[in-house]
């Protein structure tokens, strides 16, 4: 799988003898850093973008079991219908697919259900009261891991855009590209 990965310098040189192996310890510390950009750090959620003008967004941490987290680092996450509602004064996150992971046992999770979200007291009652406005709603926008490699998600507070909104941002996002191809 990683046959083709290549050492700084392919052959030893004085520092590199068989009796200093710091040219081995190198190609690790380079190798481990190759292996990062197999593991997911955000997954976005464009389609909420596009579907949604979002008005304030907050950090919410989420309760996960073990192999959850584990198919999260894989990538192994879609938003496709996620939304957030309230529960008994609970922040929740319903249809959101975390695939099963593909080593768990027997006590593998249960790729949709609803997970709880974990917010202060004071911007769960701000979110409640903005919900009840007409046409508010919370989408998840980002799955992260943080400093301390704790997932985190980001949610935002939106509005539904209407089809002549969904045009405007194609016809913006057009122009965005054309610019950028002239810049090039």
């Amino acid at each position: 799988m990683f046959s083709f990965f290549i050492l700084k310098s392919s052959k030893p040189t004085l520092h590199g003898s068989p009796l200093d192996k710091s040219w081995f310890t190198h190609s690790i510390c380079y190798f481990c850093v190759y292996l990062k950009g197999y593991m997911a750090n955000e997954m976005n959620n464009r389609q909420a973008y596009f579907n949604y003008n979002i008005e304030d967004k907050y950090v919410a941490g989420i309760v996960l079991m073990g192999t959850e987290v584990k198919s999260i680092r894989g990538g192994k996450l879609s938003f496709n219908d996620s939304f957030c509602l309230f529960d008994k004064g609970e922040l929740w996150v319903r249809a959101l697919y975390i695939a099963e992971y593909a080593l768990g046992t027997s006590h593998n999770h249960i790729a949709v259900h609803d997970r709880k979200l974990l917010l202060a007291k004071r911007e769960l009652k701000k979110l409640e009261n903005k919900l009840k406005d007409k046409g508010y709603t919370i989408v998840p926008l980002k799955v992260f891991f943080n400093e301390k490699n704790l997932v985190k998600v980001e949610i935002g507070l939106g509005r539904g855009k209407k089809l002549h909104d969904k045009r405007e941002s194609i016809r913006e996002r057009d122009t965005e590209r054309e610019i950028k191809r002239y810049l090039k």
